[in-house]
């Protein structure tokens, strides 16, 4: 088989002087499923953006089709038939999904006006030639992720691209969304198409690529057969070292309820009930897991817990405080620290530096201001400290935490929660888009936690997660606890499924401790 794509001694390092690819060559065959892993950092997305015409590189060359090719920008590579979805989604939020279609290349009735009615049948051609079912009229904002995924990928396939780069594109979408993904890349590969894949989830690559190429720091490691590779071997080659996987050992022995919700029930502003008589508890030294597929009142629950939100009815308590009402200021000194499922929306400000972003919610504190005069010095080796303890690639702690890759953002948002002094964690997909020997440290450090006397609130759609962490786990479907597992030893995803899926249910259940 031909290869649609050869990368040829690439070295590109950035103005700051950091070197984000070395050496590194690569050969893509033509209508494949390609893969690329490596640790946050590794230099798969600088890659790519080479690849795609977004960077320019000191040294070395990219062919495409046999030809050598050098893009000035995106839209000549987009003309020569490649495409790329981002892993943080490039859609104009208020725009329809037609709209995000065709821009660029909008039909026009005369030399003015936005020909709509095209838009929208032009969307839907493509939707159905593609089989990506997307509603053409609706507008981005207020899509679930899983659907905006698929309008970026459609866009692309519209402009006729022929290698499609896919940036962890499951990072953010639920087990069923990654489904009909998997299922749309399978039919893509057959008609035709070439896939590059980088993805975290060594599952996935196993289960999808049929080639996979491993980076680390930098350099091109290994390009193997996928089926040549265990899942264990390709971790090891991504980080140097073993990694365990193993379920950690229960605690001894928990301790007080640090977290009371009491028959919680929330109403949203179109008269839906989302949250339905919620009832469960959080004790010093265990981690409580809650199971469901994502959009059944998860979001909602952790929005009232701290603070965004208030609810219908019931309460929630931290330490026997009604907390129902307080800002998430008031909530936060309580000794109640907060990782938000979406790092980008809010785990971190974007064009603000490390400092500012570890500092966010402690600048007032007396080790970090006096009289109010920001103490910077201090703050410099607070963040020093912090960029080491977890690992976080970047050049200086001055740097803006969006010009990091998105496994280290989050590591950012990890850094300063856990470093807050917490006694409560609500941890809310707590390792999302982070390779797979960042997740094993922050596994490492929630356990940590744990064993310090720390109550944990462990919310994942990552089910091995939720499985490796819980001590106990409850389970959620259409904002009702279906089930509260206590002995979590023996218990498998398929033991979860049918109450995550709605399709039993333990009357009354409750994630209550019994005395």
């Amino acid at each position: 088989m031909d290869n649609i794509l050869q990368v040829k001694n690439i070295t590109m390092v950035y103005p700051t002087g950091v070197i984000a690819n070395k050496d590194v060559s690569m050969d893509v065959k033509h209508n494949s499923i390609h893969a690329i892993v490596g640790e946050n950092g590794a230099g798969k997305s600088t890659l790519m953006n080479v690849i795609f015409g977004k960077i320019h590189p000191q040294e070395g060359e990219v062919r495409y089709k046999g030809e050598k090719v050098s893009f000035k920008n995106p839209n000549y590579a987009i003309k020569a038939g490649i495409g790329m979805v981002h892993q943080h989604l490039m859609l104009a939020p208020d725009l329809t999904v037609a709209e995000n279609m065709i821009l660029g290349i909008e039909p026009r009735k005369g030399k003015i006006f936005l020909d709509t009615v095209n838009a929208l049948e032009i969307t839907r051609e493509a939707s159905k030639k593609y089989g990506l079912d997307v509603p053409v009229d609706k507008k981005i904002k207020d899509l679930p992720i899983g659907v905006r995924q698929r309008v970026e990928i459609l866009k692309a396939l519209f402009r006729n691209a022929e290698l499609l780069i896919l940036d962890e594109p499951t990072s953010v979408l639920t087990p069923q969304e990654t489904e009909v993904l998997f299922e749309t890349l399978v039919k893509l590969k057959e008609s035709g198409k070439t896939i590059l894949f980088i993805s975290h989830k060594l599952s996935e690559v196993k289960r999808l690529a049929d080639t996979v190429t491993v980076m680390r720091d930098t350099k091109v490691i290994t390009t193997k057969d996928v089926a040549d590779l265990t899942e264990e071997k390709i971790a090891h080659l991504m980080v140097g070292r073993d990694i365990n996987s193993c379920r950690i050992a229960e605690p001894e022995n928990p301790g007080k309820v640090r977290l009371s919700v009491n028959n919680l029930s929330y109403i949203d502003d179109e008269n839906v009930q989302i949250l339905k008589n919620i009832n469960f508890d959080v004790r010093a030294g265990e981690i409580l897991g809650i199971a469901g597929v994502e959009g059944n009142g998860q979001s909602e629950l952790i929005s009232i817990i701290t603070g965004l939100m208030k609810p219908t009815d019931g309460s929630v308590s931290v330490d026997g405080k009604d907390i129902v009402g307080l800002s998430p200021r008031q909530i936060r000194e309580l000794q109640v620290s907060h990782i938000p499922e979406d790092r980008m929306e809010n785990g971190v400000a974007y064009f603000a530096s490390l400092e500012e972003n570890f500092i966010v919610d402690r600048y007032y504190k007396s080790e970090f201001s006096k009289k109010g005069k920001i103490n910077w010095k201090y703050i410099k080796e607070y963040s020093n400290d912090l960029i080491k303890k977890f690992n976080i690639l970047t050049q200086s702690s001055k740097t803006a935490a969006g010009a990091l890759s998105g496994g280290n953002i989050q590591k950012v948002v990890v850094a300063r929660e856990l470093s807050s002094n917490p006694e409560l964690i609500i941890a809310a997909q707590p390792t999302r888009g982070v390779d797979i020997g960042s997740e094993e440290l922050i596994h490492d450090l929630l356990k940590q936690a744990r064993d310090k006397g720390k109550a944990i609130f462990l919310i994942s759609a990552d089910l091995d997660e939720i499985l490796k962490l819980s001590t106990r786990i409850i389970v959620i479907y259409d904002g009702q606890i279906t089930n509260h597992f206590t002995d979590v030893s023996n218990i498998s995803g398929m033991d979860l499924g049918p109450y995550m899926l709605g399709v039993k249910k333990e009357e009354g259940a409750s994630g209550k401790i019994r005395s």
